[in-house]
């Protein structure tokens, strides 16, 4: 029972923070028309959701996602004018590789701090197998489920799924921050 309150704090903490942040941040940039100010609004909506999550123990990245998707697609076509799109997804993309790169120095100074062990090895060996056969499973579920109610997904779907979910500059952040 406490684990489905902390998750429902957690996700509805985090829906109810993003649309209700985004909203204002929406109206804020509905009223303004100068592309830098509009940027700037966009960043300190992602640093207060962020903050705000932490202090409040709710999510964050969800709060962060929704008032993006809010933005993205109502802002775009409502509050922004052309050219504040543009400097907008500009600014998010560079900033986006930016993060990326500084992610994958990290990795690349992760491998020095690294001892490799054959225990190490031999983990890697049977994790990997492991990791890939939860994924099948959790892929091949949801998958069936929507083929059988809506429209057949074309015949390699879940083997394409099943892979692709391993890669990513986040699987391999969530990686770097185990002890």
């Amino acid at each position: 029972g406490q684990v489905v309150l902390l998750f429902g704090r957690e996700v509805g903490g985090g829906v109810l923070m993003g649309l209700g942040l985004g909203w204002i941040a929406y109206q804020t940039l509905k009223s303004i028309d100068e592309y830098h100010i509009e940027v700037q609004v966009t960043l300190a909506l992602v640093m207060l959701l962020t903050v705000l999550g932490g202090w409040l123990h709710i999510s964050a990245p969800i709060a962060v996602v929704l008032a993006g998707l809010l933005l993205g697609n109502h802002g775009k076509q409502f509050a922004m004018s052309a050219a504040t799109t543009e400097h907008i997804e500009t600014f998010w993309e560079l900033l986006d590789e930016l993060l990326n790169a500084v992610l994958f120095l990290l990795i690349g100074l992760e491998v020095f701090a690294i001892s490799f062990e054959p225990r190490h090895l031999a983990a890697g060996l049977l994790l990997v197998p492991g990791v890939l056969l939860a994924r099948l499973l959790s892929v091949w579920l949801p998958v069936t489920l929507w083929s059988r109610i809506r429209s057949p997904l074309p015949r390699g779907t879940v083997p394409v799924l099943t892979w692709s979910g391993l890669r990513g500059g986040i699987s391999v952040a969530l990686v770097l921050s185990l002890p």
